[in-house]
């Protein structure tokens, strides 16, 4: 029996829906009004900014819609440092004239308070008109469902207190406050991985997860890894390759590839 994904993985063809999300619950917000002031031009002007960021996200990252395309999640991968989009100043300039230095002042607020730790980044929770609620809590359920594959722990900045409330309820705690130009405040949060104990073995353990037995679901005799047996195997399955969740474990282990590189 097939039963329906909770969020299905966007695609290219799916940017300019998403935008249109963004900037439909953006514009309402404290921030929404100070990036750009004038009501009228708010809501083409942020989606305007919104689709550079996603088509950015979906080379570094992943955005995720509910299956009737009312809510979207916009993620990146944040196990490295990535560069900003392409030409993105000149592309500000263009599509923001005037209120440009307010979005390179809100982007210079958000980089200084976000953790430098491997993490997967949730940017932009797009759900308008908040009887988006339910949608907000659905696509953010779904998609952390599917991001919680890879292992890792996930950040987010919640520009509202009702996305305050909703990260809280799915296991997010609150880190600090990020003053946005005196006028308004967003909170960033943080969410451990449901697999793994933080702490100073974290990044090892997740580099003995990489190697040529990656793809296995079970664990190695005696429960410890044949490369560092110093550590325990965690015994969290990765699906196998080929099976239903392919793409999700091949991505992650490509993710605790790049981290086990740099305990090397």
């Amino acid at each position: 029996m097939n039963l329906p994904l909770p969020v299905v993985r966007a695609r290219w063809s799916d940017i300019d829906r998403i935008a249109d999300l963004v900037a439909g619950t953006l514009s309402p917000t404290a921030v929404g009004a100070w990036l750009v002031p004038d009501q009228r031009d708010r809501p083409t002007l942020l989606a305007a900014v919104a689709r550079i960021w996603i088509e950015h996200a979906l080379l570094f990252g992943e955005a995720f819609l509910l299956p009737d395309g009312a809510a979207a999640t916009v993620w990146y991968h944040r196990y490295r440092p990535i560069p900003p989009p392409a030409r993105y100043t000149d592309r500000l300039a263009h599509t923001c004239g005037a209120n440009q230095d307010r979005f390179l002042q809100l982007d210079q607020a958000l980089a200084t308070r976000r953790p430098t730790e491997a993490h997967n980044h949730l940017a932009l929770l797009a759900a308008p008109s908040r009887a988006g609620s339910d949608r907000a809590a659905a696509v953010l359920a779904g998609a952390q469902q599917w991001m919680d594959t890879l292992s890792l722990p996930t950040y987010a900045e919640a520009f509202t207190n009702a996305d305050l409330d909703l990260f809280q309820q799915h296991g997010y705690t609150r880190r600090d406050s990020i003053p946005i130009n005196g006028h308004t405040t967003t909170h960033s949060m943080w969410r451990p991985s449901p697999f793994w104990d933080e702490g100073p073995a974290e990044t090892l353990a997740h580099a003995c997860l990489v190697r040529s037995s990656c793809p296995a679901t079970t664990r190695p005799p005696g429960g410890r890894c044949a490369d560092r047996p110093g550590l325990a195997w965690p015994g969290v399955p990765l699906s196998p390759v080929g099976g239903p969740q392919n793409r999700p474990a091949l991505r992650r282990c490509d993710i605790l590839t790049r981290l086990a590189d740099k305990t090397q």
